[in-house]
């Protein structure tokens, strides 16, 4: 699948959404979210986070990691 092919574009923004609406539903920032995630080995900062996020051309392990980070154990697909 090329980057800029329309499935994988609308998939990513899908990605880029539900991560943004985790988030946000938990109250978690950039900022909190970067702390998270060094306790787990994981060293991004803040900004590197809100350009990561908002490309939303992350992997799945990524967005599984920040998940299990903010304490999600279940999310609303669509």
């Amino acid at each position: 699948m090329k980057k800029y092919d329309p499935i994988n574009v609308e998939y990513e923004t899908k990605a880029k959404n539900l991560l943004k609406a985790e988030l946000k539903r938990r109250g978690v920032t950039y900022a909190q979210l970067a702390a998270l995630l060094a306790e787990r080995g994981v060293q991004e900062n803040e900004r590197n986070l809100n350009n990561k996020i908002s490309r939303g051309g992350f992997p799945a392990a990524f967005l599984l990691l920040c998940l299990e980070a903010i304490g999600a154990q279940s999310v609303v697909l669509w």
